[in-house]
């Protein structure tokens, strides 16, 4: 069987990725049940990081640990990959030691360069362009709290960055219509929306785009690497604050879901994120169970749960 790889969610079916819910869902029972299940005994997991992480690096390192195998942590700092080593080389000299590698990078180009040439599976732990892992962890929460997200109306507010653009290809592989409000001069990359233009709506306005919607999503206003643009974007992205105002705009039963970490102040309120319709712990929660069906789908297809035909 030819390796598969997680760069984004386009790489999986719609029926695979529901598949994954459904077993995300099981294996967080299993675990809270006590049982034992470890499908990755004496598998190792290499973690490339150029980006610093906190929920990325533990939730696929206890994954590891839970299913029975070992995860390895590499950064440029201490290992050839910040001295110039070509990244293809990396890529194969890793495969011959490692069962999976999962990445989280600055570029998604070379994130696809690594993939071409690595014979095990290649995971996108997070790259400018694309989280896929997160969309999967906030799909798996919405689940949980309302059921299926298939036929739901999302609502992103903010930067058309990179989880805007998962949440766009979400849109297609969930089934969701998702409205997103952004500055102008900040929208998503236009090839990625046109794509896409059968269940995406782009507009400049907050109050329009939460109208209505079943879940509301925001993210910091300057990601890892813009911190230079830090004054000018608070100042662009002063209208797109989720405040108890804009949530009102959305259903009363809507949820609210940040990837973290926030801003309190700047892209959410505190009275947002601390309150009833927040669901950002159980989001946060869920990037180790949504991982762990992602991991044993690439690494132990014999086990992992078979392709459904539910719906999201």
């Amino acid at each position: 069987m030819s390796k598969r790889d997680f760069l984004t969610l386009l790489d999986l079916s719609p029926q695979e990725l529901d598949g994954l819910l459904e077993r995300a869902v099981e294996l967080k029972a299993m675990l809270a049940r006590g049982e034992s299940h470890v499908p990755l005994a004496q598998r190792t997991l290499a973690m490339i990081f150029e980006k610093h992480s906190t929920r990325t690096r533990v939730s696929f390192e206890v994954a590891m640990t839970q299913f029975g195998g070992s995860a390895l942590f590499l950064s440029p700092r201490d290992s050839q990959l910040g001295r110039g080593e070509p990244v293809e080389d990396s890529a194969r000299v890793l495969s011959r030691m490692v069962d999976a590698i999962m990445v989280r990078n600055d570029s998604h180009e070379v994130l696809q360069r690594f993939a071409l040439n690595a014979e095990v599976p290649v995971i996108n732990g997070l790259t400018d362009v694309y989280h896929p892992c997160q969309v999967l962890a906030d799909m798996l929460t919405y689940r949980e709290h309302r059921g299926p997200v298939r036929g739901r109306t999302v609502a992103w507010i903010g930067d058309g960055n990179n989880m805007c653009q998962s949440y766009i290809n979400g849109a297609m592989q969930f089934g969701y219509q998702l409205k997103i409000a952004v500055p102008e001069g900040y929208e998503p990359y236009s090839e990625i929306t046109t794509r896409a233009a059968h269940c995406v709506r782009l507009g400049h306005d907050p109050q329009e785009a939460a109208r209505d919607a079943d879940l509301i999503v925001t993210d910091v206003w300057a990601s890892m690497g813009q911190e230079e643009e830090q004054t000018r974007r608070r100042d662009a992205f002063r209208g797109f604050q989720v405040n108890a105002a804009l949530m009102r705009r959305a259903r009363p039963d809507a949820l609210f879901m940040h990837c973290l970490p926030a801003h309190r102040g700047e892209e959410v309120t505190s009275e947002v994120i601390d309150g009833p319709q927040s669901v950002v712990w159980d989001e946060a929660g869920n990037r180790l169970h949504a991982q762990k069906a992602l991991l044993e789908f690439l690494l132990s297809p014999a086990t992992a749960a078979p392709r459904s035909n539910t719906e999201s």
